[in-house]
């Protein structure tokens, strides 16, 4: 089994015992360090990074190979990137690029297999008469046709 296989199977394991958690990415260099991003469903707790860490430095062989690990959460600013990360952040404020160069902000209202859900309101003319009146949109969007999206943290 070469390195990269069993630091992959090391890290399935440890996530089989934290189901919560699931892998955004995993690097490994000629160098032999390790970079792993997790994020949960819950969010990453320090002691999770570190029980990941330990679960794969302890069972790796130091005497054959020279590495390091880097565990750490996917940051607040970082682009989501799977299925279970949209699910996750049902009810927030996104920050949304198509693939046609559109930017939506908007709330994320659902999350499925398939697509997103976006809502948000907006200051139209009046269809009758002078001056704006505010409308609710929704947009579907398949994530096919999103470039990137970010969620929006408010303080």
């Amino acid at each position: 089994m070469t390195f990269k296989e069993e630091v992959n199977q090391l890290l399935e394991d440890a996530l089989k015992e934290r189901p919560s958690l699931f892998l955004i990415d995993l690097k490994i260099d000629d160098s032999f360090k390790i970079s792993i991003v997790l994020d949960g469903d819950n969010g990453v707790s320090l002691q999770d990074c570190i029980d990941v860490s330990r679960a794969i430095d302890g069972n790796l062989d130091n005497e054959k190979y020279d590495f390091s690990i880097e565990v750490a959460s996917a940051g607040v600013s970082s682009p989501l990137s799977l299925v279970r990360q949209y699910k996750k952040n049902i009810g927030r404020n996104l920050k949304v690029k198509t693939t046609t160069s559109q930017e939506i902000e908007a709330l994320l209202a659902a999350a499925d297999d398939n697509g997103i859900t976006l809502e948000w309101k907006a200051r139209e003319p009046k269809k009758i008469g002078k001056g704006k009146e505010t409308v609710e949109k929704s947009v579907n969007l398949p994530y096919s046709e999103i470039k990137e999206a970010t969620v929006i943290v408010l303080f």
